[in-house]
């Protein structure tokens, strides 16, 4: 996984990095240069006792010309230089669907490949060196998509799509998080986008379109339980007559890195904390306690660990 940030692995998110160096220098030698006059001037005309009051200046236009011009040159460089930027990451008009699509909800992220048929949520899988033309929209609020190695932030606003291109140069774990409040769980609507070589990809995407495996041992008895409770009416597990779409699909929920959009990482110990009371982890979100038993917990855990 790459630590980073500020480390760009996409051509969108160099361009934004580029630009972002360069505004820094500006910025930099400004700061320099303010601060050494103001230094210099608090030293060097400070008033000392027995001085005379000093000769009134009421103007020099040729400083007044030099410091309006200046400013207006820098600001119209760096006005280039950003609009250069936009181009670079900002999808030009295309006449072709998307080759993802992406929701968002409070407070988790739905992902769906239209051509693959496949839906998952809060980890975004894609090949590595291949620009993937995205759709973004919102459920309820407005979100905000931001994964800094990948590219720049976009708003999702309900019943309005945006649209940009996300991809990634090397394989790897690139960690995003929604960047605009969103309410009371804001901070826990993580993304995580694993990219991966074509092979790997293409066996991955093999892997989501089959339906959901058929439990064995206690993952029967979780399974049943599972289809009886509330929780067929808000999740998916394809195979199964679960076909909610409330809350994520949750046909290869073990196959996942993390749980609840990056409270947990995905043990069978998290997943039973999360069963046994949501709220407790993530006060507001959408799943009630549904005041499970023990041996509920337990046998609804073996059934969602076996969904690979």
């Amino acid at each position: 996984m790459v630590s980073s940030p500020l480390l760009p692995a996409s051509q969108q998110a160099q361009s934004i990095y580029d630009l972002f160096q360069i505004v820094m220098v500006i910025a930099a030698v400004i700061l320099l240069i303010v601060t050494g006059l103001v230094v210099t001037a608090a030293i060097r005309f400070r008033r000392r006792p027995g001085d005379a009051l000093p000769r009134q200046d009421f103007g020099n236009h040729r400083l007044e010309t030099l410091w309006t011009v200046i400013p207006f040159l820098i600001v119209t460089a760096m006005f280039v230089l950003t609009v250069r930027t936009m181009r670079q990451v900002d999808p030009h008009p295309i006449d072709r669907k998307p080759d993802l699509e992406i929701e968002a909800h409070q407070w988790w992220w739905e992902f769906r490949y239209p051509g693959a048929g496949v839906v998952t949520a809060n980890e975004l899988h894609i090949p590595v060196n291949k620009n993937l033309y995205y759709r973004l929209t919102s459920g309820d609020v407005v979100h905000d998509f931001w994964v800094p190695q990948l590219g720049q932030k976009i708003d999702a606003v309900p019943n309005h799509p945006n649209y940009a291109w996300i991809s990634a140069d090397a394989p790897g774990t690139y960690l995003g998080t929604c960047a605009e409040y969103c309410g009371a769980e804001h901070a826990w609507m993580r993304i995580r986008v694993i990219a991966q070589s074509p092979e790997d990809f293409a066996a991955w995407v093999k892997d989501q379109r089959q339906p959901a495996v058929s439990p064995s041992g206690m993952g029967i008895a979780g399974r049943g339980l599972f289809l009886g409770l509330p929780c067929m009416n808000c999740h998916t597990i394809a195979g199964t007559s679960a076909q909610g779409t409330v809350g994520p699909n949750l046909t290869h929920l073990a196959s996942r890195q993390t749980l609840a959009a990056g409270v947990f990482d995905n043990t069978s110990k998290n997943l039973a904390r999360w069963l046994a009371d949501p709220q407790k982890f993530k006060p507001g979100c959408h799943m009630p306690n549904l005041n499970l038993k023990p041996n509920e917990i337990k046998v609804l855990t073996a059934y969602l660990e076996e969904l690979k």
